[in-house]
């Protein structure tokens, strides 16, 4: 067994052929690591103005990489070619929310964790936000979530109905959506 150990406040990893891409706190790049030798690469993706790294998911389909950044944005960059852009804002006159934790499904949808209790879905193909996803009351934090078949979602939260500080995993049918439309 190898064993591979990244120093510094590590906030998220994801793969891609091989190769494990790696954010930490504080820090403006993507590390690259070897999955079979369990060493890095001398490959590291900088992104300049990306400040809190909070997440990192890949889509297999357009080998592009979505990196949430807590200070209101999420980056886009390429697996192959390491350019990137500012993909998406949540910063906006009307309102701001911060990203906590992405996760994409076949279909090429980004599953944006947003603090309180809120689930955005966003197209990756244009950005087109498909629907806002309010959690109930109970839930008093919202940690990360997957989007499963059929509009149903599993959630890692604070706050149950039996308890505001009890953790759970919920799977839960949405019937409380809100559709945007353009």
């Amino acid at each position: 067994m190898h064993m591979l150990y990244v120093v510094g406040d590590m906030r998220g990893v994801t793969c891609l052929d091989n190769i494990m891409y790696v954010v930490c706190d504080k820090s403006s790049t993507i590390r690259l690591y070897n999955m079979d030798t369990c060493s890095p690469l001398d490959i590291v993706i900088n992104i300049k103005g990306m400040i809190l790294p909070r997440d990192i998911t890949v889509c297999h389909d357009d080998r592009q990489l979505y990196v949430a950044d807590y200070n209101y944005c999420i980056w886009r960059v390429s697996a192959d070619d390491h350019s990137y852009v500012k993909w998406l804002t949540t910063e906006s006159a009307a309102d701001t929310f911060r990203i906590y934790k992405l996760s994409l499904t076949t279909k090429g949808r980004l599953l944006v964790t947003l603090q309180p209790r809120t689930l955005h879905q966003y197209s990756t193909t244009d950005r087109q936000l498909l629907r806002v996803i309010e959690l109930p009351g109970f839930v008093k934090g919202l940690y990360h979530a997957v989007e499963m078949e059929r509009q149903t979602f599993v959630v890692s939260h604070k706050g149950t109905t039996q308890n505001e500080e009890q953790h759970a995993v919920s799977d839960l049918f949405i019937v409380f959506v809100t559709i945007v439309t353009a």
